[in-house]
């Protein structure tokens, strides 16, 4: 099985301890700054933030799933291995989760348990997803495979495909575009790849209820 899967994507053990400490404490970190960030847009209305910004209405977007799943992938990708994928999307959720409900314990006076151990849960989930999406940057066509898969999830939460075709969210519109850019292949690979994406994008909508 290791031998299969060296030939879809070869892991670099090259990196130090200490970089790969250093990697996933700040990956941490920024994963708790987001999350206190996503909670104060979420209680606040972003007041103080430029009027251009606010017009993206931010405050939806970071309240969604697309971001965070765009977010995961770019962790996971751009780590040397599928296990280190594992381990900094696990500590970027957590720390997510951290920042966002130490926010509303100390600074809003609630916590959300059950709302919580979703996320909990979420985190322990990602731990397992990034090391199969770690393989979308690999070779053949498990590789396209995945890709497609990953950016199916992201095109259902930006284009209803079910009812008619129309834009659920414009800056999700632009994080599958995001996404497409940063999972690009061979033009031949990505035209299996958009097959794949609608026909998995279709599946979400039918089966799964949307988070609007």
């Amino acid at each position: 099985m290791r031998d299969y899967l060296d030939k879809i994507r070869k892991p670099d053990c090259s990196q130090s301890t200490q970089s790969k400490v250093l990697a996933s404490a700040a990956i941490f970190i920024f994963g708790v700054l987001l999350g206190v960030f996503q909670k104060w847009i979420d209680s606040t209305g972003g007041e103080g933030l430029p009027y251009f910004i606010l017009r993206w209405d931010p405050v939806n977007y970071f309240g969604r799933l697309a971001v965070w799943i765009l977010l995961a992938v770019i962790i996971a990708v751009f780590s040397k291995t599928p296990l280190r994928a594992s381990i900094n999307d696990f500590l970027f959720f957590i720390g997510m989760v951290g920042g966002y409900y130490v926010y509303c314990n100390f600074v809003l006076g609630f916590l959300p348990v059950s709302y919580m151990m979703i996320w909990v849960a979420f985190s322990f989930a990602a731990f397992f997803m990034a090391y199969v999406c770690w393989y979308a940057k690999g070779e053949g066509l498990p590789a396209v495979i995945i890709t497609g898969g990953i950016l199916g999830v992201l095109l259902a939460q930006a284009i209803g495909l079910t009812q008619g075709i129309y834009v659920y969210n414009w800056m999700e519109v632009f994080t599958w575009i995001v996404g497409m850019i940063i999972l690009w292949r061979k033009p031949k690979e990505m035209v299996l790849v958009l097959v794949i994406s609608v026909i998995v994008a279709v599946l979400y909508q039918l089966f799964i209820p949307y988070w609007g």
